[in-house]
């Protein structure tokens, strides 16, 4: 029965993958859909192999006599979820190690890390509470306008604790790359994660400015780690129409809240409920 449970979850994260269909177009509930749509199918799967971890390989389960087989894989699978955790956790510390052997500075009045690079390059990096970095490069080519706005898209990200956030999302990805549209879904909440920042730092400085400091620096991307995030990350480079006209486009309501679609996260904590039907 265990593994019919783990083909039945196997086969609905594939269907859910594959029912998402990436959209160009700025719509109201684009976010929550990618979200649920990236998030949905590794929780099923997590979820599931708890179930079967909880339930133990011994037993029946509606009559039918469970096996080894299942119970192997899902602790299989719950050993490969905390070794990738912990290596994403032991890389952010290292990271964190390092960036902080650099030279303290400060940006308009904001403590940063200066990187000695003639690259132009800023970001968050960091978890809960992410620390900024700034290059050489950066503080060469940006005037004080403009660079100023560029401190406040990050802010942004500060504001919704995106480096955090997108650590735990960033190990989902890991755990389930081999699942269909996972890079696809992972590049879109990335844009979506910028575009967010973006209109966020629209309301508080010239969205021309903003857009103008987009096309400098999106010339000169740099690669980014998972707990980090950057105005001009390399991933990111062939987004910037999206974004320059995202600036211009305040209308749209990229946090819109979709209820029903949201909702579908509860089907991931079905698995749990086959427990007490377990004997």
């Amino acid at each position: 029965m265990h593994e019919l449970l783990l083909g039945a979850t196997l086969t609905s994260a594939v269907l859910i993958r594959l029912c998402w269909q990436p959209t160009a177009q700025l719509s109201d509930y684009r976010w929550h859909r990618s979200l649920v749509a990236f998030l949905l199918p590794p929780l099923l799967l997590l979820s599931s192999a708890i179930a079967i971890l909880w339930m133990g390989p011994f037993g029946s389960m509606m009559h039918h006599q469970e096996s080894w087989v299942s119970y192997a894989i899902a602790v299989g699978f719950g050993l490969a979820a905390i070794a990738i955790m912990l290596a994403l956790w032991i890389n952010a510390q290292r990271t964190l190690h390092n960036l902080r052997q650099n030279q303290p500075t400060t940006v308009h009045d904001r403590p940063a890390w200066l990187l000695e690079t003639p690259l132009p390059f800023i970001a968050q990096i960091g978890l809960w509470n992410p620390e900024l970095v700034v290059s050489q490069g950066i503080l060469a080519t940006l005037d004080a306008e403009h660079l100023e706005a560029v401190l406040t898209h990050e802010q942004a990200h500060h504001h919704y604790r995106d480096t955090f956030w997108f650590f735990w999302l960033g190990w989902l990805r890991r755990l389930t790359i081999w699942l269909p549209k996972t890079q696809e879904l992972w590049l879109e909440l990335l844009t979506l994660r910028e575009l967010r920042a973006d209109a966020w730092a629209a309301q508080q400085v010239d969205p021309l400015l903003l857009a103008e400091s987009l096309v400098t620096l999106v010339r000169a991307p740099m690669e980014q780690p998972e707990f980090g995030a950057a105005l001009n990350g390399e991933i990111l480079h062939d987004r910037l129409s999206e974004r320059i006209e995202a600036l211009f486009s305040p209308s749209v309501d990229l946090l819109g809240w979709d209820w029903q679609s949201l909702g579908w996260t509860i089907v991931c904590l079905m698995p749990l409920l086959l427990i007490p039907f377990h004997h």
